[in-house]
């Protein structure tokens, strides 16, 4: 098994991860993490802990790591928004077939609401792009 650990452990946190040197080549044969960075995805940085000085194989892989773990988050994203189309495709079959008149009262308002608020976020940032695809041409 400590063969097929990997040399570096990253736990993910909320803005990032704290990157570990695992450690499984030891006289007790446990495995010891040596907490070596905090990572903020959000804007790449890297703070080495504690007195650590990173080395540049720790840095480009850190980096590579920060570089796969934006790309997931920004899929995950993409995927969240089409199955919240899917769901509003639910709701109005809900809506059409089964939602009863005290269903509907609880829910009509928030539903136009929160429909409302997007529609017109989503008219204006595509107003936006074609404004600007108009003046790059």
């Amino acid at each position: 098994m400590a063969g097929d650990l990997p040399e570096y452990y990253f736990r993910i946190r909320d803005n990032g991860a704290a990157v570990f040197h695992v450690d499984s080549e030891n006289r007790q044969r446990r495995i010891d993490m040596e907490e070596i960075a905090a990572v903020n995805v959000k804007n790449g940085n890297i703070k080495p802990h504690g007195d650590r000085k990173l080395t540049a194989d720790e840095i480009a892989l850190i980096s590579d790591w920060v570089a796969k773990r934006q790309a997931t988050l920004a899929a995950r994203d993409v995927d969240d928004i089409l199955r919240a189309v899917d769901h509003l495709n639910l709701t109005t079959q809900w809506v059409q077939s089964k939602a009863s008149e005290t269903q509907l009262d609880e829910v009509t308002d928030l539903l136009l609401l929160a429909m409302h608020d997007l529609r017109s976020v989503l008219v204006r940032k595509k107003a936006e792009r074609l404004m600007k695809g108009e003046a790059a041409e």
